[in-house]
């Protein structure tokens, strides 16, 4: 039976360090598993991506654009590999706009809400594991040298933000937590990595 997962977090909580891992384990279950990720996951996904982590545009364009890659992800990738059995496991999903755009932004949550119900109404991860992290320990992990990074990248123009964005952008994630508390399970992931693998492996042999 095919799950949707999704991993959420601020920038820096190390979700992204985590999901290879998290994917692996679940292939070697024999899983036939699809990672991806947002925004990005398609050919115009990743080229509307380019352009919003790097080009600076108005609030309502940020999320409009978001949720047009995001339709498109759904499309192309999420449901087919769902409807064909297949796991799929994304690094974002609307979460994360409610979190950024309607947290950080500011942007009216009902606004983030009725474009959620018109990109996807009938489809919600199985299961979204939020790794919640001090803000100031997510900037500390984002301030290390380029070369020390996963993907040995500067700063996109959202990890470039000031303390008070991520503040409000961990309050967004939470009051998401507190609207569905039904599918998050979070994570300290202020932990030493292997704590955090040990809850993963918690999780994954109950799912």
């Amino acid at each position: 039976m095919s799950k949707f997962i999704t991993f959420e977090g601020v920038d820096g909580a190390g979700k992204s360090t985590h999901l290879a891992w998290f994917a692996d384990v679940l292939r070697r279950r024999g899983l036939d598993v699809v990672v991806t990720r947002e925004p990005g996951g398609t050919p115009l996904g990743e080229q509307l991506r380019e352009i919003l982590l790097n080009r600076n545009m108005s609030i309502g364009t940020e999320a409009l654009l978001m949720f047009a890659a995001r339709l498109e992800h759904i499309e192309q990738v999420i449901k087919p590999a769902l409807l064909a059995g297949k796991w799929v496991i994304s690094d974002r999903f609307s979460d994360a706009s409610f979190a950024y755009q309607g947290g950080g932004r500011g942007l009216n949550w009902e606004k983030l809400s009725q474009l959620e119900q018109w990109v996807h109404p009938d489809l919600q991860p199985d299961l979204t594991l939020f790794f919640d992290v001090p803000v100031e320990v997510a900037r500390q992990r984002l301030r290390a040298p380029a070369s020390t990074r996963p993907d040995n990248v500067s700063l996109d123009r959202f990890e470039q933000e000031q303390a008070d964005f991520f503040e409000r952008v961990r309050a967004g994630y939470h009051r998401r937590v507190q609207e569905h508390p039904q599918r998050y399970i979070v994570i300290d992931a202020a932990q030493t990595l292997e704590k955090v693998k040990q809850k993963l492996e918690e999780i994954i042999s109950i799912i």
